[in-house]
């Protein structure tokens, strides 16, 4: 499978009286269709190292490339421009606008980028809805929503402009077991049936268990062998 992501000697520092080291000398690539997780102790730098590969964060030392395009040097708008073309994301607390409808909620991402006309909009956010099982909420708030509703409409929002990557911070962190399992299942799906990369961090074992690779991050460093308490 071909390299969509790859990162190379990713350091992140904080600055200070005693510098603080977040992330230190990581490699790693990530293929297209593949679905990982991140695990690691509590603090290891696990959000850290996904806010980087997703272009949240700018490493202090190190180069990601996506989808072949090294990514080192780029200024804000030209990394939020690749953000919007290239990934999307899923964090554990959904962060849908509270003030606009599901349906809004999706096309929001789309709208911004630009790709599409209104009413392709419209059209390719209720496919995604379908597709995900909560189109009869699309003229709903999020507040109108159950927890496991609210993440499914996430999903499809973080899918809207067909991105190359998803990722996914701790995606079933604040749902019940139930609804934790239908997520999973539904990252799980978007590798086998769309060819999506997936990259979770999770701190659940059986999460973890359906990814095709897990990377443990410890200290800020990939540490192979870690094992969850």
């Amino acid at each position: 499978m071909s390299v969509v992501l790859r990162a190379q000697g990713l350091h992140k520092i904080l600055a200070g009286d005693v510098p603080t080291t977040l992330i230190k000398d990581v490699d790693l690539e990530i293929s297209a269709g593949e679905f990982v997780c991140i695990m690691g102790p509590s603090g290891s730098g696990k959000s850290s190292l996904l806010y980087l590969l997703g272009l949240l964060d700018v490493p202090t030392h190190g180069t990601i490339a996506l989808d072949g395009v090294n990514t080192q040097g780029f200024n804000d708008a030209q990394l939020t421009q690749l953000r919007l073309e290239k990934l999307g994301f899923v964090f554990q607390f959904h962060f849908l606008l509270s003030e606009f409808s599901v349906l809004d909620n999706v096309c929001l991402p789309m709208r911004r980028l630009g790709r599409w006309p209104e009413a392709q909009c419209h059209e390719r956010a209720m496919s995604l809805l379908t597709r995900l099982g909560v189109a009869a909420q699309a003229s709903k708030l999020p507040s109108q929503l159950s927890g496991g509703q609210r993440q499914r409409v996430a999903v499809a929002r973080a899918l809207a402009n067909d991105p190359l990557i998803l990722l996914a911070d701790e995606p079933t962190g604040n749902l019940d077991t139930v609804a934790s399992a239908n997520v999973r299942q539904i990252l799980h799906d978007l590798t086998r049936e769309l060819g999506k990369s997936v990259i979770a961090v999770t701190h659940d074992p059986k999460f973890a268990a359906g990814a095709d690779r897990r990377i443990n991050v410890v200290d800020g460093q990939i540490d192979p062998d870690w094992q969850p308490l």
